[in-house]
């Protein structure tokens, strides 16, 4: 497969470097014919309009008639040529005065060179030739014509001659072919013994490409490859932290689960078994809760973030949904939750199953730190939009506020059974939406925590 790569790629290439050149080279091909034929016909045609212009010297006009003195020396030093045959014919109108007649007077790539003086191509005699035309004006609007025609011999070769100068052109052209290939190759080489070592290496270990040898040209492939490997990397750590801390969290719950089921086993009253089955339905609740939330935590990887389909979430009625969800918990304990009044219409950018997911390991802090009888406050603020969880309890210390935002990390104050997620999944989730969560002193004395998203996210 990868062979097969290399030979499209190769194949590319050569076609992108090789198309161009011969587009240059039927271009040269082309250029060169048509300037060895103007070349040619300069050339020719001058030396034959010098011949038509001496003979026309020669005509004189004696009233309204044009005669030629030409003599028989001048006639054959005109006509006398040891390749091509040269034939000349005078004309007054269409009348015939001297030369060979019936030379044609029009014809093909027909090229004018001044004022009654052209040049053209015809057939005379049986053969192709170039005529010359050069008219003579006399008194009286008389005009006379001077007809040169010769056969196209020493033109052929002339033009044959200035192509066969191109030969080393084309040489060259075949040349710079080759020399095409031989860098797509050792370019391709260059490629696959690179990749060929990433290869290697990546299938050895997921440490970076060195970039020592990398050429200017890949090196932000090869900075993308290996930002791409410190991803791999930091995700499989991740997973082997997780994976390390969800045997290790759930060791002690499930040890616990076999030692009541023991007991159960071995009670001797069905009170005693009542009152085991109870220890044993809290365990299982805090183990459902702890496994609930580690199935969040795996779900809340930075990888995803990409992949995350953000809509758009009303605050004020997430708050009062979530905060309705907890009113049941909070007066079995005593504890007072308060909606602090609020015309916010703000929306913000987001999933909102998440949100609410954060919100709720918030409030549900605030009920287990905060005393019977005592209060929970949540407010929104706007400009930029926060969310604020305020409660009565203990608080959390001023050195303690960087590290309870870590997974299985509890604070000083804490008391009960938990598993030291909630403020780790609430983290996540907040920087998953590029929001901010910081952790104070509320208004009632005890935390409150607030979530901020950013002023583009809000609405």
């Amino acid at each position: 497969m990868k062979s097969s790569r290399v030979r499209r790629l190769r194949q590319d290439l050569s076609l992108r470097l090789m198309l161009p050149v011969l587009a240059v080279v039927v271009f040269t091909a082309l250029l060169g014919v048509f300037g060895a034929q103007h070349h040619v016909d300069t050339i020719f045609d001058s030396w034959l309009l010098d011949a038509a212009r001496s003979l026309a010297a020669q005509v004189h006009f004696i009233g309204h008639h044009a005669q030629v003195n030409l003599s028989a020396q001048s006639e054959a030093l005109l006509t006398y040529d040891v390749v091509d045959s040269t034939s000349f014919e005078v004309l007054e109108g269409q009348q015939f005065l001297l030369g060979n007649p019936g030379i044609p007077q029009s014809g093909q790539r027909e090229k004018s060179y001044g004022p009654g003086e052209s040049a053209y191509d015809a057939r005379y005699g049986g053969h192709d030739v170039r005529v010359v035309q050069v008219e003579v004006k006399g008194p009286n609007g008389a005009v006379a014509k001077v007809l040169v025609a010769e056969t196209l011999i020493k033109r052929g070769r002339a033009r044959t001659d200035l192509l066969w100068t191109m030969a080393p052109a084309a040489i060259l052209v075949l040349l710079a072919a080759y020399i095409v290939g031989s860098a797509v190759r050792r370019t391709i080489g260059t490629l696959e013994r690179i990749a060929t070592g990433w290869n290697q290496q990546s299938h050895a270990s997921l440490q970076p490409v060195l970039l020592d040898d990398v050429p200017d040209e890949l090196m932000l492939f090869a900075s993308a490859l290996n930002d791409l490997l410190e991803r791999v990397r930091a995700m499989l750590e991740r997973e082997r932290q997780f994976a390390a801390t969800v045997a290790h969290q759930l060791r002690t719950p499930l040890a616990g689960l076999r030692l009541g089921m023991a007991r159960a086993a071995q009670a001797t009253d069905v009170a005693s078994m009542r009152l085991v089955l109870n220890e044993l339905g809290d365990t299982t609740q805090r183990t459902a809760r702890l496994v609930q939330q580690l199935l969040l935590l795996s779900r809340l990887d930075p990888e995803v973030k990409a992949g995350m389909h953000l809509a758009p979430v009303a605050v004020a009625k997430l708050v009062e949904e979530i905060g309705e969800t907890y009113l049941e918990a909070a007066l079995q304990k005593g504890v007072e939750i308060e909606l602090e009044s609020t015309t916010s219409t703000d929306f913000v950018q987001g999933v909102p199953e998440l949100l609410g997911e954060a919100l709720g390991n918030l409030i549900d802090n605030a009920i287990r730190y905060t005393p019977t009888g005592g209060r929970i406050l949540i407010s929104i603020a706007t400009s930029p939009t926060r969310i604020s969880v305020s409660d009565s309890g203990p608080g959390i210390p001023q050195d303690e506020r960087e590290t309870v935002v870590q997974r299985f990390v509890r604070g000083s104050t804490s008391r009960g059974e938990g598993t030291g997620l909630g403020f780790a999944i609430v983290k996540e989730i907040v920087m998953l939406h590029n929001a901010t969560l910081s952790i104070g002193t509320g208004d009632l004395g005890g935390a409150c925590v607030t979530i901020e998203f950013e002023a583009g996210q809000t609405g």
